[in-house]
Formats: structure tokens, C-alpha cells, sequence
């Protein structure tokens, strides 16, 4: 397989399996085992393709590009669900980031900059969801902040 490191997975020669498992193991890395095996636990017939497609496109084909930090993607896809009013994956990210090494400080500046760009409303909710994401974190770990955050790529 040719390698242009600068395209991540998707090589030349990468065949589709060496993509998806690229994409496995950064999805597993910063979204957590438990969370991807719930997904594919529930994984059937009809979400299958979908599943794949996540895998193969999001996490193997863009999460393991070089160009940006791991730190940068998660600010990027944190505004993301912001703008587009997707609470759940909103959580989901908000965790993600801080597996990605931001710290609480660095999440409310994200939304901070939210209010500003995807509305008041929008950035209300995504601090209510904030405050929901790190209560239960600190329930869970007894911690306010990461114990070691997860190096950036």
C-alpha cells in the first residue's frame, strides 16, 4: 500500500477493510469501547450499512487525517452539533473532547463562540447538555477533569 501521510487511512491502495479498521480503532479511541460496542450491539439488518458507512467515511476516512489535532476536530464537530441542534451527538462529542484532551474551560469557550455564531437559543441548550455531560462524568470518576487525557494525533 502506498502511504501519503498526509491522507490519513485512505491511501491509494487501502482496501475498504484497512479503512473501517483504521476508523474502528480511532472511534474506539475517542468515542470508548463501551460506547461503540453499545452501537454495534444494536446494530441490525436495517442500521448495518449505516454503521459501516460511519466507520469506513467519518472516523477512517477524516478522524485519521493528520491536519488537524484531535483537540481541533472535536472544537469543529462540537459547533457542529451546536448549529445543527443535535443534543444527543452534542453529548456524545462534548465526552469525546474531553477524551480529546479539551479541558471545561476550553469546551465553554466553544460554546461561548456558538452564542455568537449559531445563536443564543442554540448555546443555551448546549450548556444545559454541557452541565448534564459533566455531572455525570464527575458522579462516574469523582473527578472535575480527565485524568490523563488522550494525547493529541
Amino acid at each position: 500500500m502506498s502511504t501519503d501521510s498526509s491522507r490519513g487511512a485512505v491511501q491509494r491502495d487501502a482496501t475498504s477493510q484497512e479503512i473501517y479498521d483504521a476508523g474502528m480503532v480511532v472511534r474506539r479511541e475517542v468515542l470508548g469501547d463501551a460506547h461503540v460496542d453499545r452501537a454495534n450491539a444494536k446494530k441490525d439488518e436495517f442500521t448495518e450499512d449505516f454503521q459501516d458507512m460511519i466507520t469506513r467515511i467519518a472516523w477512517g476516512g477524516i478522524w485519521t487525517r493528520p491536519g488537524l489535532t484531535r483537540q481541533m476536530r472535536s472544537a469543529v464537530t462540537i459547533t457542529a452539533m451546536v448549529a445543527h441542534g443535535h443534543w444527543e451527538e452534542l453529548a456524545m462529542h462534548i465526552r469525546a473532547a474531553i477524551t480529546n484532551g479539551l479541558s471545561r474551560d476550553e469546551i465553554k469557550e466553544i460554546l461561548l463562540q456558538t452564542a455568537i455564531y449559531c445563536g443564543v437559543p442554540s448555546a443555551n441548550t448546549a450548556f444545559k447538555t454541557a452541565q448534564g455531560v459533566f455531572a455525570e462524568l464527575d458522579e462516574t470518576s469523582g473527578s472535575t477533569e480527565p485524568a490523563s487525557p488522550t494525547p493529541p494525533n
